[in-house]
């Protein structure tokens, strides 16, 4: 261990003892797009003992430009972001045990999902599932990093349950899809991405090697192009009436349709349709049927089914994307046609 992390260690605020404190450590990382990759390199060369991350997708071309971890190879695969993570960082550090999850992070999932761990980083784009690990969060005591980055702009706050404002203290509502911008809408420069999640990466390691007194108090804005940073007063924003933190009411942790749910992701024109209990799928089979009726392309992690216009993306755990669309009734009929119930 000395040699790998010598220089960490030579840093006294970590140390030998704040060393093997990351080493017993458990982290979950939500969202393995630019700000997990950059989030899941840090950790796990600094020797974190357990990284857990969960990606719903695969990768694209358009990821290479800021996604750290990807190539052109994973790329032209369709590997999963968190099968392509994996295969990346187990060889930068084989002392780390890795931990990929191919799934959504939903109402359904959350519980067994973040299980486990002493930390919970959101590197996701969507503000329902931040909330949702917010009431995760709240609920089981486990502190989490929250941070985004869109265009040239970016945020981050570490939120521990029972100390700080959770997410709900401070914004009592999620936006609605399509509120805010997103990377597919109004661009992201690959810099912010580095800021915001190595300004994460750096209150993570603060908070499990034990070091609160150092943790940034807080909101952080940055936007990089415009050359301005604003420190936001949260000190005092923990409210009693909040419905997560002060109630005690967890209201995204509950699921909302016993039909699972269709979600448009945003910029994408891509509905996911994702089942209310995780099946398992046999992609071969699927792909046999589905053959005569359109091109079909797969890996050994996800089936592409190119029909018309559309192309359905499906994943061994029954969770469809419906790319071509942003209409939920008709992905659901495009799911209910090819895919069945």
């Amino acid at each position: 261990m000395d040699t790998r992390y010598s220089r960490q260690i030579l840093f006294p605020p970590i140390g030998r003892a704040g060393q093997e404190k990351l080493a017993a450590s458990r982290v979950a990382i939500v969202g393995m797009g630019a700000l997990g990759t950059v989030l899941a390199n840090h950790l796990v060369r600094a020797g974190v003992g357990f990284v857990r991350f969960i990606d719903r997708d695969f990768v694209e071309p358009s990821n290479l430009q800021r996604q750290m971890l990807y190539d052109e190879s994973d790329a032209e695969q369709h590997l999963p972001k968190a099968i392509a993570a994996y295969e990346k960082l187990r060889r930068i550090n084989s002392q780390v045990q890795l931990e990929p999850i191919v799934a959504d992070l939903t109402p359904y999932n959350a519980e067994r999902c973040l299980a486990g761990v002493d930390l919970v980083l959101d590197a996701t784009d969507n503000f329902q599932v931040r909330y949702l690990i917010n009431d995760f969060c709240v609920k089981h005591g486990v502190p989490w990093i929250y941070g985004g980055a869109v265009s040239a702009k970016g945020m981050f706050l570490a939120i521990r349950p029972g100390s700080t404002a959770c997410l709900r203290c401070l914004f009592p509502e999620a936006p609605k899809p399509g509120d805010t911008p997103t990377c597919d809408t109004a661009g992201v420069i690959g810099p912010i991405v580095h800021v915001i999640a190595s300004y994460q990466a750096a209150e993570a390691l603060k908070l499990l090697v034990g070091a609160d007194d150092a943790l940034n108090p807080y909101l952080e804005h940055f936007d990089l192009w415009a050359n301005q940073h604003q420190q936001i007063r949260v000190a005092q924003a923990k409210r009693s009436d909040c419905p997560t933190c002060g109630q005690h009411r967890f209201d995204y942790l509950e699921p909302t349709s016993p039909e699972g749910l269709a979600t448009s992701l945003c910029g994408r024109n891509t509905i996911q349709i994702s089942p209310a209990q995780e099946l398992q799928l046999d992609l071969e089979q699927l792909a046999q049927r589905l053959a005569p009726l359109g091109k079909v392309e797969r890996n050994p992690f996800l089936l592409r089914f190119h029909i018309g216009s559309h192309t359905l993306v499906v994943f061994p755990d029954g969770r469809v994307l419906v790319q071509g669309t942003d209409d939920p009734a008709l992905a659901r009929s495009l799911h209910a046609r090819y895919i069945g119930a």
